[in-house]
């Protein structure tokens, strides 16, 4: 954290340092006045993030990625008793402005740091906000650090009053949470210190929920399975890929079939639905809810074979549910709802036994949109999730040819398989054929549609020969 004496101000976790002191022309509101001079300064964007506490976050997007700045005000009254009501003492280290060379540590974090500790900065700092709660565990997974015993009871203490933290700020801690590494270390890490009920009580139905063969983990211990999974796939087919990620035949194969489409995946989850939170966190949210249906539809047949029939419809109105509780958009539950509600879909083609037809491929992508390549991802994490160590090479190789296949369709013959240039539309239809507007329209101009990108049909004689065949 940088200090400065002057504005009485100070930033935190900040991906680039700026003096907050720059002239600038004056605002009309006094509210953190020092991250809207930053921000006029580097004509970068101001954001108010706690008007009560007088914060405001600068970001700066030109030749960097997602990098911020956030400012408050002195919430004591001196920078000691401000970070003594700081949260975990590895955040309550200060650089004063004027002397950079020397660090203000009052609570000693630089030793914890150095010790990888994760230590509360006083016995009420997590009930004083209960969100700090999914903050320390997050810290804790992402830098291998270990939480002490005071402050692992402090948490505890602290969880049952999460249900009273506003849904935003719970919907954003949640979120830094899903960007993280080591994602699936964090949710034992909730379900261990008693914070899994109130934030996400529908995975902790998922445990103990036992699964026939070929799965060898219960649905909860599958989940987390799945989350790592995908974590590890999308290093091996994001953006930043490391060669290193891929040294067993396993990621090696996935390299090899998919690979080649990295840089179209990579761009894909790094698009946002609303500014700071992209798809790359929504499909890990998805992830965890993908099988939250099972316990709902859990059935045993005579043979003691284990099902769940309707699963997935159920996970996904269970996630919808959620999203809507954590004050998400639109669009981000309606994405959420398609990918856990067709997350069994690519499988379902593997297990045909045979390669997906244009047809299958077609609807698959009628049907799931935009969010395809997200479902075959999601799917992939599952397959690779259910079985462990056992893990069968060409099992895996069936499956990873299925979704080369839908992946080649939608990257590199998106215009000839899932969205042909229409050769008719419907004036045309009530032109050519005299029909009164009505829906039947539609009905035809989507059978077109499927029929052109099967390959049924190439021109416009036979677009129309075929609407009138089917009147």
């Amino acid at each position: 954290m940088l200090f400065c004496p002057q504005t009485r101000s100070s930033t935190w976790w900040a991906e680039r340092c700026a003096t907050c002191c720059w002239k600038s022309p004056a605002t009309t509101s006094t509210l953190c006045r020092p991250a809207r001079r930053v921000a006029n300064a580097l004509g970068a964007a101001f954001y108010p993030l706690d008007e009560s506490r007088d914060v405001g976050r600068v970001i700066l997007t030109e030749g960097l990625e997602h990098a911020t700045l956030d400012f408050i005000a002195l919430q004591g009254a001196d920078i000691d008793s401000d970070l003594a009501a700081r949260d975990l003492t590895i955040n309550a280290m200060a650089i004063d402005l004027r002397h950079p060379e020397a660090l203000l540590d009052p609570l000693g974090g630089a030793t914890d740091l150095t010790a990888r500790r994760v230590r509360a900065c006083s016995p009420d700092a997590f009930r004083a906000d209960p969100v700090r709660v999914l903050r320390a565990i997050r810290m804790a997974a992402s830098f291998d650090m270990k939480i002490d015993k005071a402050t692992r009871q402090a948490l505890r203490d602290a969880a049952s009053r999460l249900p009273q933290v506003s849904a935003e700020r719970l919907r954003d801690e949640l979120f830094r949470l899903l960007q993280a590494p080591k994602l699936a270390t964090s949710l034992r890490a909730l379900d261990l210190l008693s914070a899994l009920v109130p934030i996400l009580p529908e995975l902790a139905a998922l445990k103990g929920v036992e699964q026939s063969a070929p799965h060898a983990f219960d649905v909860w211990s599958h989940t987390l399975q799945v989350v790592n999974k995908l974590d590890h796939l999308m290093s091996l087919l994001g953006e930043n890929y490391r060669p290193e990620g891929a040294g067993n035949l396993h990621s090696g194969l996935v390299v090899l079939r998919l690979g080649r489409y990295r840089s179209q995946i990579g761009e894909l989850l790094g698009q946002e639905l609303v500014p700071g939170r992209s798809r790359r966190e929504l499909l890990m949210f998805a992830a965890l809810f993908h099988d939250a249906g099972k316990p709902a539809t859990r059935s045993v047949e005579a043979e003691g074979r284990v099902r769940f029939i309707g699963h997935d419809q159920v996970g996904a109105e269970l996630v919808v549910a959620r999203g809507e509780a954590l004050h998400l958009s639109n669009a981000e539950i309606d994405y959420l709802g398609m990918v856990v509600g067709r997350h069994g879909r690519p499988y379902a083609l593997t297990q045909s036994g045979e390669v997906p037809s244009p047809r299958a491929i077609y609807r698959f992508f009628r049907q799931t949109g935009e969010w395809g390549v997200d479902i075959c991802l999601l799917s992939l994490a599952d397959f690779m999730g259910k079985t462990g160590v056992d893990l069968s090479q060409d099992a895996l190789a069936e499956h990873l040819e299925t979704l080369r296949i839908l992946l080649e369709a939608y990257f590199d013959k998106r215009e000839q398989t899932i969205a042909p240039s229409p050769l008719l539309n419907g004036d045309d239809l009530i032109k050519e054929l005299r029909l009164e507007p009505s829906p039947k329209i539609g009905e035809i101009l989507e059978s077109l549609r499927e029929a052109q990108a099967t390959g049924e049909i190439h021109t416009r004689a036979d677009a129309l020969a075929l609407a009138k065949s089917l009147l």
